[in-house]
């Protein structure tokens, strides 16, 4: 790795904790010996970057300092714009309004060029929207259980049409293409279960919460996914 590239990364992560860095932790992200980390900082202090240190804390950049935005290539912004109208066309709508929200701040610090192809979508680049469902009725509620470790009441029909109530812990939200399903711990069956949204037919939050463990956890439902069936999802 090139030396301006390195410290390039270093300015990065830097910029991207709110906590001290040590050298250790740099020269392992980045495959070099600590003497490299103390003089690639040396360097970036010299050139006027305002980096605080401290001996046998660490290191971070002095609260408010700010440099000019980094810019995208042509290929990062088509990735974006991907993912832009993935999430505006299959996500809830909480997160369709943060996407175009993100999108327009990425928009005001490009350049002219790059903004032109960013506002025009490239011809080859669809996302077909599907017919609304019941998927995104629920999506957005479960998420924010997700997200605080809800414990919720589910009323639910099977694919054979047989209709259910369950108390679950929700783990993680799962998109096949088409269809959301939520990934949850099912109190009643002692075991993981997957249940498609739009088979929900009510869902309610209870004031309890839950804690994950070790063997009991959305990483420990993929772990068993990759060992059982020799998959990742």
């Amino acid at each position: 790795m090139r030396k301006a590239e390195r410290l390039f990364q270093i300015l990065t992560y830097l910029r991207s904790k709110r906590t001290v860095v040590t050298a250790i932790q740099l020269a392992e992200l980045l495959e070099v010996s600590e003497r490299t980390i103390y003089r690639d900082i040396q360097a970036l202090s010299l050139s006027g970057i305002p980096i605080e240190s401290e001996t046998g804390v660490g290191y971070r950049l002095q609260p408010h300092f700010t440099i000019p935005p980094i810019m995208f290539d042509e290929p990062e912004i088509e990735a974006l714009l991907l993912g832009a109208k993935m999430v505006e066309s299959w996500g809830n709508k909480q997160m369709a309004s943060a996407v175009t929200s993100a999108l327009a701040k990425i928009h005001a610090v490009l350049p002219e060029k790059l903004h032109r192809q960013s506002v025009q979508q490239p011809e080859w680049l669809i996302v077909p929207k599907f017919d609304e469902d019941d998927s995104k009725t629920y999506n957005q509620q479960v998420s924010a259980a997700i997200k605080v470790q809800q414990v919720i009441n589910l009323n639910y029909t099977d694919e054979k049409g047989n209709e259910t109530e369950r108390v679950i812990w929700p783990l993680g939200l799962i998109y096949w293409g088409k269809t959301w399903t939520l990934l949850a711990w099912c109190t009643k069956r002692q075991d993981y279960r997957l249940f498609r949204l739009d088979r929900i037919q009510r869902l309610t939050h209870t004031d309890q919460q839950f804690k994950t463990q070790d063997n009991l956890s959305l990483q420990h439902y993929l772990a068993l996914q990759k060992e059982q069936y020799g998959v990742s999802i």
